[in-house]
């Protein structure tokens, strides 16, 4: 097989690092190139360990930055780009939605541009389900296909929503070849501790409040993030040019059912529960429907929640030292302190 080179942006962030491990754990061969902007929620501590590697390279810059991404797309050669690179919190979309439209869209088009310039051979878009609005908790038949209308919900989910059309776009227009996939939500190692999963942990483990919204009872289809790596990587290697693929835990839980679960397994006592005044336009459930993956890759995902968080609350334990940092805001001191 002939030398590849990836870019991954985004991936000192939580999906993307875990995919870097992934890669360079299977493809010993491959050449991985790193770029992040390392904004709050990138971690360059997270990759450490893969520093000395000579397969991998590391380079901070912003994916908004053209005459940037243009320079390094001109001296790397990459044959493919999985784009992680995006802001995702939602609850920070709704205070500045202006920062996600930015590196959403317009970093997305940078990205694409770039790619049409040196002939990339598959540039892959990382999206979210929830570009599809939300599905009623009383249906529980109903599930999001590949064929679900978009309809967003917030700021956030409507810039994912805007890139995954100009992909879209750019593959019929200009003949990029591109695939997309959407994921449930993520959880495992590296997860930023500001979402739900490593928050109610690190917060457990302080014996602190945990923070749950409304009563709830919204729903969400966790996916292991090792998981979601094994899907991308059959998509960018064997998925068919312009399709989209919804990659699904099927793992439906209720934020509160996960709480609790984290409580039980840390033997902490279910009074630490606050309910808080509940996210506007908060979707009530989200739940994937991943045949096509499966017809056409074999993809499944392997982790039952139960197994998965189990594993989760495990590295967190193990790893306190990773999120305490980011706690204390010391882990964005690390490229500092490689580059003085």
């Amino acid at each position: 097989m002939k030398n590849i080179k990836i870019l991954i942006t985004g991936g000192a962030g939580f999906i993307g690092s875990n995919f870097i491990y992934h890669m360079i754990d299977k493809y010993p061969n491959y050449k991985i190139v790193c770029l992040d902007a390392l904004t709050y929620a990138g971690n360059l501590g997270t990759l450490k360990p893969l520093m000395g590697n000579s397969n991998f390279k590391f380079v901070k810059g912003d994916i908004t930055d053209r005459e940037f991404v243009f320079n390094l797309f001109k001296e790397e050669h990459f044959n493919i780009v999985v784009n992680f690179a995006a802001e995702s919190h939602v609850d920070r979309s709704i205070k500045n939605p202006g920062v996600f439209l930015n590196t959403n869209i317009l970093g997305t088009q940078v990205l694409m541009d770039a790619s049409r310039e040196y002939k990339i051979e598959r540039y892959h878009q990382v999206s979210t389900d929830e570009v599809y609005g939300d599905l009623p908790l009383n249906r529980t038949d109903l599930f999001f296909t590949e064929e679900t209308p978009i309809t967003t919900s917030s700021p956030y989910s409507a810039s994912k929503a805007s890139a995954d059309l100009l992909v879209q776009a750019y593959h019929k227009t200009f003949k990029l070849p591109i695939t997309i996939s959407r994921c449930s939500n993520n959880y495992g190692p590296y997860h930023f501790p500001e979402k739900l999963i490593p928050l109610m942990i690190s917060r457990a483990l302080n014996d602190e409040d945990l923070p749950v919204y409304g009563n709830g009872e919204n729903i969400r289809d966790w996916l292991y993030v090792e998981d979601h790596c094994k899907a991308i990587d059959l998509i960018i290697h064997k998925g068919r040019v312009g399709e989209v693929y919804n990659i699904g835990g099927h793992n439906e839980k209720s934020n509160l059912d996960v709480v609790k679960i984290i409580l039980r397994e840390l033997n902490k006592p279910e009074s630490l529960i606050k309910y808080v005044t509940d996210r506007a336009g908060h979707d009530m459930r989200y739940a994937i429907d991943p045949t096509k993956i499966n017809n056409e890759l074999g993809w499944l995902p392997e982790t039952k929640f139960e197994d998965g968080i189990k594993k989760t609350i495990k590295w967190y334990l193990d790893n306190k030292s990773w999120w305490k940092e980011i706690l204390s805001g010391d882990y964005q001191n690390y490229y500092n302190s490689m580059h003085k």
